[in-house]
């Protein structure tokens, strides 16, 4: 069988996080979509971000289309296409994967924000360069729920500290916390992870720390356990292969 448009795949990710929010009694303008867009040419990204456009216009939401790399040397490669589209306000993207210091220059002139904090010295190198360059980012603090090794964050015992110190940073603005699922065949250790984000969320919130007060966002659930992260507060979702189908195999 043909591969569905992305139009089409993109609808019925759509309509899985609207059914999940209304079975958890929430409001599913609520939940934004993020398309995880690694590996993806600057042609299907753009063609993906009409799509979104197209869908939001016709549920009357008004935030522009949301779009995350993984990698800087992507999001740099891609970010002359998408340029016009970031200025107008047309089109969020945001760094959502491993970030080292010495890409921070790379990365800040590409993204609107960034979702993968995880220790206090990037925060710091962060807050200086933004500072530099001007400009306030938005950020939030990731943090390893599920404690694999083969995860990056921060511990959730560090978690809020962590947080704490960030908002306080000048150049950066804290909305939230990200975390990626727990690799589990049970949804039951999967939904922890995620409802132990958002009791961190929430801990943060109420802190009164000065800058956590719009630390509001819960980045966390993807294609295959987006229901669950729904079910549990996520604000946004990160979806790539519900959207773009499975990506090829490395040689």
């Amino acid at each position: 069988m043909p591969t569905p448009p992305v139009h089409d795949r993109l609808a019925a990710v759509r309509a899985r996080v609207d059914a999940a929010a209304t079975a958890a009694g929430r409001d599913p303008a609520d939940v934004r979509l993020l398309l995880a867009t690694k590996t993806q040419d600057a042609g299907t990204v753009l063609a993906a971000v009409e799509a979104a456009a197209a869908l939001a216009a016709a549920r009357d939401d008004d935030a522009p289309p949301l779009i995350g790399e993984n990698r800087v040397q992507e999001l740099v490669a891609k970010a002359p296409a998408l340029a016009d589209l970031v200025a107008a306000g047309r089109l969020e993207v945001h760094m959502i994967g491993n970030l080292q210091r010495n890409k921070i220059n790379q990365m800040l002139p590409a993204v609107t924000g960034l979702e993968t904090v995880d220790r206090a010295s990037l925060a710091d190198a962060l807050s200086e360069r933004a500072v530099r360059a001007g400009r306030t980012l938005d950020v939030m603090v990731q943090v390893n729920v599920s404690g694999e090794e083969s995860k990056s964050g921060v511990a959730p015992s560090d978690a809020v500290a962590l947080a704490r110190h960030v908002a306080a940073l000048d150049g950066l603005r804290l909305t939230g916390l990200m975390t990626i699922g727990a690799r589990s065949d049970d949804d039951g250790v999967v939904r922890a992870g995620f409802a132990r984000l958002r009791a961190l969320r929430d801990e943060v919130l109420v802190s009164g720390a000065p800058g956590t007060d719009e630390a509001r966002e819960l980045s966390m659930g993807m294609s295959g356990d987006l229901e669950l992260a729904v079910a549990e507060g996520a604000t946004i979702v990160r979806v790539g292969t519900g959207v773009f189908g499975a990506r090829p195999t490395p040689a």
